[in-house]
């Protein structure tokens, strides 16, 4: 099994720069100021998050079921992995899938699919 290359410094965990590469099969080296691919500057817990999002196949009901977290702690995770790949994250968006989280929910309460009482469970997850 081969070792994983940090993206981040174990002393004071900034980004990484690679300066040199070779080949091991036919040991040509390059050396020079390389820049990381933006999953090595994933941590490992946002690593496995990204890993579970991604088989998941990015339905995010799927994500909760299988970490046992909450639709915001889903939500929440998935804004850090983007921030460290070094995307802005919308807070204005975050508000909107809230909001469509919430008509999700009372949509299932008014076709008799969940109880008021799970409704009211869910609905407290989100804040």
């Amino acid at each position: 099994m081969r070792k994983q290359s940090p993206g981040l410094c174990p002393i004071c965990s900034e980004k990484l720069h690679v300066t040199k590469l070779t080949c091991h099969r036919c040991e040509t080296t390059l050396e020079g100021n390389f820049e990381p691919c933006r999953f090595c500057a994933l941590t490992t817990e946002q690593k496995a998050f990204l890993e579970v999002f991604v088989k998941s196949r990015g339905n995010i009901k799927e994500v909760e079921r299988e970490l046992g977290i909450s639709y915001p702690t889903v939500r929440s995770r998935l804004d850090n992995v983007l921030e460290a790949m070094g995307y802005r994250v919308d807070e204005a968006a975050g508000r909107e899938d809230l909001a469509s989280k919430r008509r999700e929910i009372l949509d299932a309460l008014a076709k008799g699919e969940i109880t008021s009482d799970d409704a009211v469970k869910l609905l407290r997850s989100l804040s």
